[in-house]
């Protein structure tokens, strides 16, 4: 490891312990990369390998303008896409450069860019997210050796989601609204949203205090949906459920898109809700690292059995239970069980 990248891994693993906005985050995460794989957008999206591929359940941006996302989602549903996340997941190194082919090329340089980096983000439990790294019109393409240098990143870049999910509040700091639904078109465009759901986006937009992002929500809806139409279509369509976390958004939240008829080529109902108990409990473990056997334990906590009662069911003795729920409390910062519990059911 040369002294260069070991500043850049530094910097990066230390990030969240300086207290950084989420909003600030995208242009510190891009400031500490660029001395090792220059660029001139970024985009970080963390999912869980729970939640699998797909749109992901949060993420960070710098300079990656909303003309050049709306346009790559559009080439996508015209031409394709040789390099999204369930592509890169079978390459045995997941990492690829967007912008080879002559279609794609013209979308990007439309965009004033030349070609995006894109490394999946992954480890021996799964995918946490992705990064992407575009370099304007002008400047050189990216070679092997970028490719090479950002994958020496990716396990840094996996704490720093990490980090940043298991930094934010356990209990949820915003109210629960009800579940809203919004409907989008067979030509990918929003036709219908509840006020409910209206009420949602709202919610989403406010982590972006400038607004330099509020397009994000929209443009994820429509992702998000066309998901839903290719889950249907193909069996290597991404699962089209998002649980996404309480550092984002103030509370968990369950984001879903269902499409409307057997061929998914019409409407999808794409519905926004607070997540709770078993929904949210997949990536909760994920993110805090919680083992199986501490999950068990934690599953029938949540649905409302006592220490000697989960004893039981399971076949431990209760200092077993007791040992499984200290290792919990101290993954996730919780207090004692109400604190915990209070994360599930508030």
């Amino acid at each position: 490891m040369t002294s260069c990248q070991d500043r850049v891994v530094h910097e990066l693993r230390t990030l969240m312990d300086r207290g950084i906005a989420a909003e600030h985050l995208g242009a510190a995460i891009s400031a500490a990369i660029a001395p090792w794989v220059s660029h001139d957008a970024l985009r970080l999206v963390g999912t869980s390998p729970a939640t699998g591929l797909g749109q992901g359940s949060f993420s960070f941006w710098h300079q990656y303008e909303r003309e050049l996302a709306a346009t790559l989602l559009v080439h996508r549903r015209t031409h394709g896409d040789p390099c999204r996340p369930s592509s890169l997941a079978r390459r045995q190194v997941p990492v690829a450069v967007a912008g080879a082919d002559e279609g794609a090329r013209r979308a990007f340089a439309a965009c004033g860019a030349s070609c995006e980096l894109r490394l999946l983000l992954r480890d021996s439990r799964g995918v946490w997210g992705l990064l992407g790294l575009v370099r304007a019109h002008d400047a050189r393409p990216f070679t092997g050796d970028d490719l090479h240098r950002a994958t020496l990143l990716g396990p840094a870049l996996v704490t720093v989601l990490r980090r940043y999910v298991t930094a934010g509040p356990l209990a949820p700091t915003m109210d629960a609204l009800p579940a809203g639904v919004i409907v989008v078109g067979p030509d990918h465009t929003i036709r219908t949203v509840t006020p409910q759901a209206q009420a949602w986006l709202d919610r989403l937009r406010c982590p972006d205090r400038h607004g330099k992002h509020a397009w994000l929500a929209d443009t994820f809806v429509t992702a998000l949906a066309m998901d839903a139409g290719e889950h249907v279509r193909s069996a290597d369509g991404a699962r089209p459920l998002i649980c996404a976390p309480a550092a984002r958004y103030g509370r968990w939240l369950a984001v879903e898109g269902q499409a409307l008829d057997e061929e998914g080529t019409g409407d999808v109902a794409v519905v926004i809700q607070s997540a709770a108990g078993g929904l949210m409990l997949p990536s909760f473990c994920d993110w805090y690292a919680i083992t199986p056997r501490e999950r068990r334990v934690l599953d029938l906590l949540c649905r409302g059995a006592a220490p000697k009662q989960i004893a039981r069911l399971l076949g431990l003795s209760a200092h077993t239970v007791n040992d499984h729920l200290k290792a919990v409390f101290r993954k996730t910062g919780a207090a004692g069980r109400d604190e915990l519990m209070a994360a599930f059911t508030t």
